[in-house]
C-alpha cells in the first residue's frame, strides 16, 4: 500500500510528535478521511523525509516521527525555468510538470506581451497559489526538495539579474536544437518562455545582449505550456537524470 506524502516544514527529530500544517491536516483528515495509528510520509523540503503514525485526528493532525531517512531524488542539472504568466490554468500547469521534471527555481515573469495584469494583493494570492501547486507537485513526484519560487517580476529585470547563468530563450526563429548545445552544468541553466503572443523583438534582443542563446523546438509553433514541458524534458534527458 503506497504511504501518503505531506510537506510540513519543521525540524524533523525521531520519536517526535508534529503539529502538521492546516493544508497537510485537511487533506490527510478530511479529503483521505485518514484516522489515528495510519501511517504517512513526512518531507521537510530540505531533502529528509519521515515515516510517521498519527497520533491526533481531532480538529488538528499530530503525527509521531517513527523513521528518518535522506531523500535524493535531484537531477545533476541545476535547472530552472523563467515562465511569462500565461492565462487561466496554463501557468499553474506549467509549474506543476516544471516541478515533476526535475526544475530547481522557477521565475514567473512580466513582459510587454502578457495580457495579465495583477496588483499587489492578488499578486500575493497568485504567488501563494503557485507555492502549493509546487508542494503538490513534490507530493506526488516524491522529491524532497522544495524547488524556490522568486517574486513575480518585469523581464527585464529578470534578464539583468541572470546574466551569468546559462539562459536559454526559446525562439522559433532560431535553428539551434537543444542536443546540440554544450553547456556548463557548474552554472544555474534557466529556460526562458515568453507568453502566448511571444516576447517582443526588444525583449529578444536584451536576452541576446546578456548572453542568452536562442534554441529551437523544431519547425511547428507550440503553445506556451506544451513548449515548457518539451523543453524541459528534452534538457533532463540531454543533461540531466531522465
Amino acid at each position: 500500500m503506497r504511504i501518503t506524502r505531506v510537506y510540513n516544514s519543521c525540524d524533523l527529530q525521531a520519536q517526535s510528535t508534529i503539529t502538521l500544517n492546516d493544508d497537510a491536516a485537511f487533506h490527510l483528515l478530511k479529503v483521505l478521511r485518514l484516522k489515528q495509528g495510519d501511517k504517512v510520509a513526512v518531507f521537510d523540503g530540505y531533502g529528509h523525509e519521515a515515516l510517521t503514525t498519527i497520533v491526533n485526528d481531532h480538529k488538528i493532525c499530530q503525527v509521531q516521527i517513527d523513521n528518518i531517512y535522506t531523500i535524493d531524488t535531484e537531477s545533476n542539472l541545476n535547472l530552472s525555468i523563467a515562465q511569462v504568466l500565461s492565462k487561466g490554468d496554463k501557468m499553474d500547469f506549467t509549474i506543476q510538470k516544471a516541478v515533476e521534471l526535475g526544475v530547481n527555481n522557477i521565475y514567473p515573469l512580466f513582459s510587454k506581451r502578457c495580457n495579465i495584469k495583477l496588483d499587489e494583493k492578488r499578486i500575493v494570492k497568485k504567488q501563494d497559489s503557485y507555492f502549493k501547486i509546487i508542494v503538490g507537485a513534490c507530493e506526488q513526484s516524491g522529491r524532497a526538495f522544495i524547488p524556490k519560487l522568486h517574486n513575480i517580476c518585469d523581464f527585464t529585470d529578470f534578464i539583468s539579474e541572470h546574466s551569468q547563468a546559462n539562459l536559454l530563450l526559446l525562439d522559433p526563429k532560431q535553428k539551434t536544437k537543444i542536443k546540440d548545445l554544450k553547456l556548463d552544468l557548474s552554472k544555474e541553466t534557466i529556460l526562458i518562455i515568453g507568453p502566448e503572443g511571444g516576447l517582443d523583438n526588444s525583449e529578444i534582443e536584451l536576452a541576446k545582449e546578456h548572453n542568452a542563446l536562442g534554441i529551437s523546438l523544431g519547425p511547428r509553433i507550440l503553445r506556451t505550456e506544451t513548449a515548457a514541458l518539451v523543453a524541459l524534458s528534452i534538457l533532463g534527458s540531454s543533461f540531466g537524470d531522465l
